[in-house]
């Protein structure tokens, strides 16, 4: 499994307003952006973003995803940081 074919599952599955997802082997990090995290705790958005994974992680296809997730507001102010 590649990091297209887990962004593609979680594009499908979830309906973001922003994906990104890089890794290789079994490990992934995927950024998403969605206003709905503004009223989800953080347990609820990892929740979320792992739900579509779960088959593939309980077949060992995944082994470790790092999360982040941001409102759009958030994910704008982030990268305003990391240009500087």
């Amino acid at each position: 499994m590649d990091s297209t074919q887990v962004q593609q599952l979680l594009q499908q599955a979830l309906n973001l307003e922003e994906l990104h997802v890089k890794g290789e082997g079994s490990h992934y990090e995927v950024i998403a952006i969605d206003a709905s995290f503004e009223t989800m705790s953080r347990v609820k958005k990892q929740q979320l973003i792992y739900a579509p994974l779960m088959a593939y992680i309980q077949r060992n296809d995944i082994h470790a995803v790092s999360i982040k997730t941001f409102t759009p507001q958030e994910w704008a102010r982030n990268k305003k940081l990391m240009s500087l």
